[in-house]
Parts: structure tokens; sequence; C-alpha cells
């Protein structure tokens, strides 16, 4: 792509770049509205729920995967093409997520949504630079950056409306025709490249292969975790397999002239801070939009719309935060703000982790006020901590590595959060009934068991009619008690990571900005 000076070509341009960030838009929303219908997904599609969070999962290891290759699709096909083929393979896949009737399938076709997202994200930032005089770039970041934080905004609401009020299937299927229309606009008024042929060559497969393998591997380990025993066979052979490709891929990496990823640059000591806190706050981001639903959802049994307008709190506070963030992050030390930030996101966090099985709504605002007010001081500033001293060749390739931590986290976080939530909970089940049987009327008041059945301090015996009453209030309180768990492991993790900051050097403040 080549920057258009001259007023009418301007305008086109602006609408084809109008036209690949309403497709980034897309690829953002995506994951916000997915999450708050996983249990009406889950009771249509008859899948466990221990495997729902496979359809976050598969969706951001695609995206982990994608985004390094964003840079050599740009040059195979150029960025016109690349964002059309993108659009394309997005809105089929949204085609067949709708059709899915089985886990497989709908997990299979997340990963081509998944991957088609991962370049149509970044592409959309590096158009902001390729496409603008410098005049014009500030305006096409607000554009863009508008956008990437209303997606989060309306997502949960929006999900929620769309399963009550069609069913779950349109939550992809309402990708089509916006990314059908964004391609042709994209198609017909971004400027006109050839592509790179000698590009061709230039991708180290092998290393792509490992990553895909390392990341698909770990992931299934995680999982199977709590059932089979982290000292099975099948889970070692697991962790063995990826820490295998980890190294080889690794290895090659550092070794190659043109590697998918530059992970040399992780040898600069700013950079790698930032990127630890990018992988931590993918786990508390992503974490917590997952957690969220499965306790409204499982426990408390609330539908979609209820989930998604509980939900929308988040990203409320999250909008009006905004303008606050950009404004201190141009004139502050990015360690100050990251300080504040990832401190109030910690505490938004764990005070999620203090639920019961009668936790409504109102007792949830406070909890997602801090965390949505805190996100935009977890993002910006460590941008700024780790790129702004790299030297400016480096920052594309670097940004991206930078902003893939951000989802690694997020697919290994979610992975391991389904293993305390599910590994956990039979630990928790056991523990409720022990109590119960020896007649503590304190833990029937805590689980919402009718107290006339226990006697304090006596014995209970457990007969069936006894066992089928009790089972739903067990199981509740255990998933709540392992949910509570996993808020706990977030935010003791974003606070520990803050340990980090004393290592990197301050940023200048950009008043001028």
């Amino acid at each position: 792509m080549l920057v258009q000076t001259s007023t009418p070509r301007l305008a086109t341009t602006w609408l084809g770049f109008i036209a690949m960030c309403i497709g980034m838009f897309m690829a953002i929303l995506d994951v916000q509205v997915v999450a708050t219908s996983i249990a009406a997904i889950q009771k249509s599609v008859a899948i466990e729920p221990d495997l729902m969070s496979w359809l976050q999962t598969a969706y951001l290891i695609a995206e982990v995967i994608a985004i390094p290759l964003t840079g050599y699709l740009t040059r195979l096909l150029t960025g016109r093409w690349l964002f059309v083929f993108a659009t394309t393979l997005f809105c089929v896949a949204s085609i067949g997520c709708a059709a899915s009737n089985s886990f497989e399938p709908l997990v299979l076709w997340r990963v081509m949504q998944g991957f088609a997202g991962g370049t149509l994200i970044p592409s959309v930032f590096a158009a902001v630079f390729v496409l603008f005089p410098a005049g014009s770039q500030g305006r096409a970041t607000t554009v863009a950056g508008l956008l990437a934080v209303l997606a989060p905004t309306v997502g949960p609401i929006v999900g929620g409306w769309i399963t009550e009020t069609f069913s779950w299937h349109w939550l992809f299927l309402i990708n089509v025709a916006p990314g059908i229309l964004a391609g042709i606009v994209a198609l017909l008024c971004l400027p006109k490249e050839r592509p790179n042929p000698a590009a061709r060559g230039t991708l180290d497969w092998l290393s792509l292969l490992m990553l895909a393998i390392a990341l698909a591997s770990l992931q299934i380990g995680l999982k199977q975790a709590p059932d089979q025993g982290w000292a099975s066979s099948p889970v070692i052979g697991l962790l063995a397999v990826t820490a295998a490709c980890v190294y080889g891929f690794a290895q090659r990496t550092l070794a190659s002239s043109a590697p998918i990823v530059d992970l040399q640059t992780l040898g600069d000591r700013q950079f790698l801070v930032g990127c630890i806190l990018s992988f931590v706050l993918g786990i508390g981001l992503f974490g917590s939009v997952y957690l969220m639903p499965v306790f409204l959802g499982f426990v408390r049994g609330q539908n979609a719309l209820e989930i998604g307008s509980i939900m929308l709190v988040t990203g409320l506070a999250q909008l009006a935060s905004a303008p606050i963030a950009v404004y201190l992050e141009q004139r502050l030390d990015p360690r100050l703000l990251i300080g504040a930030g990832f401190a109030i996101f910690a505490l938004g966090l764990g005070l999620s982790a203090f639920q019961t099985v009668s936790t409504d709504a109102a007792q949830m605002v406070l909890p997602q006020i801090l965390r949505g007010f805190a996100i935009m001081f977890c993002l910006l500033p460590p941008t700024r901590l780790a790129l702004g001293r790299l030297p400016v060749e480096k920052v594309p390739d670097a940004s991206g590595l930078f902003n893939l931590m951000r989802n690694l986290g997020g697919a290994i976080g979610l992975a391991i959060i389904d293993s305390i939530i599910y590994g956990r909970s039979e630990i928790h089940s056991q523990y409720i009934i022990e109590k119960l049987m020896a007649g503590d009327a304190a833990t029937a008041t805590m689980i919402g068991i009718p107290t006339k059945l226990f006697t304090a301090g006596q014995s209970v015996s457990f007969d069936q009619t006894t066992q089928a009453l009790v089972a739903p209030f067990v199981q509740k309180a255990a998933i709540t008690m392992s949910i509570n768990e996993a808020w706990t492991f977030a935010a003791i993790l974003t606070v520990l990571v803050l340990a980090l900051l004393p290592l990197a050097h301050g940023t200048k403040a950009i008043s001028n900005r």
C-alpha cells in the first residue's frame, strides 16, 4: 500500500480504511458475543461443560499463529488482497460455526475464524502508517482505537440480545453481511499494489509448525491434567512435546535471518518486561470474560441477555476511562500508570473471588467497574514501555510479538482456569458432602439447602431421596468455590507481575501530542 496525498484519492482510501476497521471490529467483537452465550451453546450442542472454553481458546490460539504471519502475507498478497481473503475466510468460518451441531466441527470453524481475525487486527494498525500521510495518521489511529474499545463494550449485551431474540447461531451469521460489504469496499477503494513473489520462499514453515504443535499440545495437556493427573503418561507426554517444540522453535527462530517472530528483541529488558505484562494481562482479561458467563450461566441460571446486561458494566467503565488513560499516558511515566492499573485490575479480580451461590448482579458491579477502569491503564502504558525505546526498524515486528503475548496469555490462562474449575470441583463436592453428613447446618445454609433437613451436630443419613435433593446444590456450590479459586489465581498473578516494574526504565512522557 502507498501513502495517498491527493484529496479525491485520500477520500477513497478513507472508505477502504473504514471497511478494514469494520473487519477488525467484527474480529474483536466475536470473542465477546460468544462469551455471554457459552451456556446457551453448551445446552444446544450438548457439549460437556469442561470443553466449552475451547470455543475461546481455539480462536485465541489461531490468532497467536496468524499474528506473526501477517507481515509475510502482506508482502506476498498485498495488504488489500490480504484483507479481502481474510474477511472472506472469516465469513465462511462464521457460516460454518452457525451450521455446526457438534463440538468438533464448531471448534474447527472457530480455529478458522481466529486465524482470519488474527490477520485482520494487526493489518488495520499497520495500514494507518502505510495508507495515510503524517497529518492524517492521528485521525486514523483514533478511528481504529475507538472501534477497538467499542467492540468489547457493546459485545456482551449485543451477544446476549442476539441469542435470546433469535438463537446463538446468529452470533456468527451476523458477521456475514458486514463482512461481505467490507470486503467489496476494501477491494474497490484501497490502493492497488503489486504482490512480492520473492516473499514466497521466506517463511520458515517448520518453525510455524512447531509453534502450532507446542500450543495445541500444551492446551490439551492442561485440559487433561485434572482428569488424568499431572503425573499421568498422556499429560507428561504432551508437556514433553510442548517443551521440545518450544526449544526447537526458539533455536530455529534465533538462528534465522528472517524469523516469523523476532525473539532476539526479548533481549531488550524493557521489551521483555512489557511482554510479560501483556501475557499476564491476557490471563486476567480473557479469564474474566470467561469466568463471569460460567458463573452466571451455570450457577445462577441466567440467560444470555441477562449475562450480557450484567457484563456491560465492564465495557462502560473501560469506555469511560479511555480518554483519561490516553491523557495521562502522554504525560506520566508509564511505570506509575502500570503500577496503578495492574493494582486496580488485581483488586477487581480479587473482589470477585468472594462469590457465593446467591451473589447477584448488584454485588458484581464494583469488581467490574474496577476491572473496566483499569484495562486501558494496563494496555496503553505497557505498550509505550515495551516499544518506546526500540529502534524504529524493530517496532513493527516487536509490536506483533507484544500483542501476540496477550493472546497467548489468554489461551494458556483459559486452559489453567478450566483446570482449576473442573479439577477442584470434585474435591469441593466431597468436602461439602462430608460437612452435610456431619449435620453442619451452616454449610447447608451457605449452599441454599433447607436447614430443616439438618440438625446441628448430628450426622445425617444420605438416602437416595436426600442425595437427589442436595446434588444440584452441592454441584453449584462446588463450582462456585472453584471459580473463586480461579479468580484468586488471576488476582495473585496480576499482583506478582508488578515486581518486574523496577527492572524497567522509564520513558519520556509525550506532552506535545
